[in-house]
């Protein structure tokens, strides 16, 4: 069992404790012969069967019921619009690429390379993907909407009084109400994009390629938590998921994916700190904090990122990273305060905002399952095919699935919530794009069939839907 293991990683160069630390926290995986190749196809049978009837659903119901949804194509917000378009071709290109030569090059590749690569191939993925909608009307366009930050951006003149007045504008049907995203988000959101365009990074293609830039960057958090709390093996099977994620529809090009890379980089932060020792892993904790506290300035949503981060400090059975991380998360926090912007004021009056638009007309019958299918589109079906495999890989020191187990809670309480009716591809994209991390638990000889499958899924859906972002 073990001579396989050894020559793999006497092949990548790697030390004997190295070897042996990644042959102890395989020998769980190793063990649990339970999860069969059946139980992956029914956890994507049953993901297809929601998908579809999410789909179905709508199509055969009342056209009065059909238009309280508010989403064309639900369960995914956009357009039925089969077309092509510059990016098909390159988008395939990548796909095959990837599905040949992915898995090889994650076994093979140094460490600092495979996280180039993965960043790189996820970030070609995204724009690919994008331009198959056009240059203008898939990128450019995004995020100028009448609705969308940079509608805003040239009104904020005095960045204190912004913050100072923030809450008062939040509320619809005044004079000065914030357009529909700046008015659902804490002030951060709209600041990043003031701060973009003082730098002189203005317009839509600046502010569309800072969120993919910064969005597909959490593919490389997502490796170096899943590296620091189960094994560098671990992170390696997943990366090539990582790099075709469906979830790279909605990373190009939305500010959710610059949320997305932001918290992201906070569990990874915190998952590294708490698997170390010493003065450097407290400063560690503390830069996590400083994530996690900008993260819920910048999408009320994120204050669910403290379920998965508990959920790490329990698999590495550490809680010393907590005092910092709070310590960090409290400067930012304290930060805003002081500059007038009061986080509980701004949430109960977005509750209110929320309902005052189509949310009160959206039935929760519908979406509390719908939302789910959408993120099904999102993970694509190698995600649920491996699902059930985390109870049985939650042993001899792997914590990669109690972080997904944390991030699939987090879903569930938002979903639970009702303050998420629709659009859940785009706006659950921070815990979404943690659940790529199972894909590494499927087995290794399949692992080229799931990535074709999840090729497949994206490019099907981004050719057929014309998506809002």
């Amino acid at each position: 069992m073990t001579a396989r293991p050894r020559e793999e990683f006497r092949r990548l160069g790697r030390s004997t404790r190295a070897y042996r630390d990644d042959v102890k926290l395989s020998v769980p995986q190793a063990l649990s012969a339970a999860p069969t190749v059946r139980r992956d196809l029914i956890g994507a049978g049953a993901a297809v069967v929601l998908v579809a009837v999410a789909f179905v659903v709508p199509l055969v119901a009342s056209e009065e019921w059909r238009g309280t949804l508010v989403a064309h194509t639900a369960p995914i917000f956009g357009f039925w619009e089969p077309h092509l378009g510059w990016g098909s071709g390159p988008a395939l290109a990548i796909a095959v690429l990837v599905i040949g030569f992915g898995p090889r090059i994650a076994a093979q590749a140094s460490w600092r390379m495979l996280c180039a690569a993965t960043y790189l191939g996820a970030l070609g993925w995204a724009i690919a993907l994008a331009l198959i909608d056009g240059w203008e009307r898939g990128f450019v366009r995004r995020l100028t909407d009448s609705n969308e930050y940079l509608a805003e951006v040239d009104g904020v003149n005095d960045i204190p009084a912004m913050l100072r007045g923030f809450s008062d504008r939040i509320l619809d049907f005044r004079p000065d109400s914030w357009t529909t995203h700046v008015s659902g988000h804490p002030p951060g959101a709209l600041l990043s994009f003031v701060w973009l365009d003082r730098i002189g990074l203005s317009g839509g293609a600046w502010a569309g390629t800072f969120c993919v830039v910064v969005g597909c960057s959490a593919s490389v958090a997502v490796l170096v938590a899943v590296r620091a709390l189960g094994s560098e093996a671990l992170a390696r099977s997943c990366a090539p998921f990582l790099v075709l994620a469906p979830a790279a529809v909605w990373i190009a090009v939305s500010a959710d994916a610059m949320f997305a890379g932001v918290t992201a980089w906070a569990i990874a932060l915190l998952a590294v700190a708490a698997t170390r020792q010493g003065r450097g892993a407290v400063w560690i904790a503390a830069a996590a904090g400083i994530g996690f506290g900008f993260g819920i300035y910048l999408n009320y949503g994120m204050v669910l990122m403290g379920v998965p981060a508990v959920f790490v400090l329990v698999a590495t059975r550490n809680v010393r990273p907590l005092l910092p991380a709070l310590g960090g998360a409290l400067i930012v926090a304290a930060v805003f305060t002081a500059s007038g912007f009061w986080w509980l004021d701004g949430y109960h009056l977005v509750v209110e905002r929320y309902y005052q638009g189509i949310a009160s007309l959206r039935p929760y019958s519908y979406w509390v399952w719908g939302n789910l299918a959408a993120v099904v589109c999102a993970t694509g079906l190698a995600v649920p095919a491996a699902l059930h495999r985390l109870p049985a890989n939650r042993f001899g020191g792997n914590g990669v699935p109690m972080l997904v187990a944390g991030m699939l809670c987090a879903i569930v309480l938002a979903d639970l919530s009702g303050l998420s009716k629709a659009e859940t591809e785009r706006i659950w994209l921070p815990f979404t794009i943690w659940l790529f991390a199972a894909c590494a638990l499927l087995p290794e000889r399949h692992a080229r069939r799931w990535l074709v499958v999840q090729a497949a899924g994206t490019l099907v859906l981004v050719h057929l839907i014309f998506t809002n972002w």
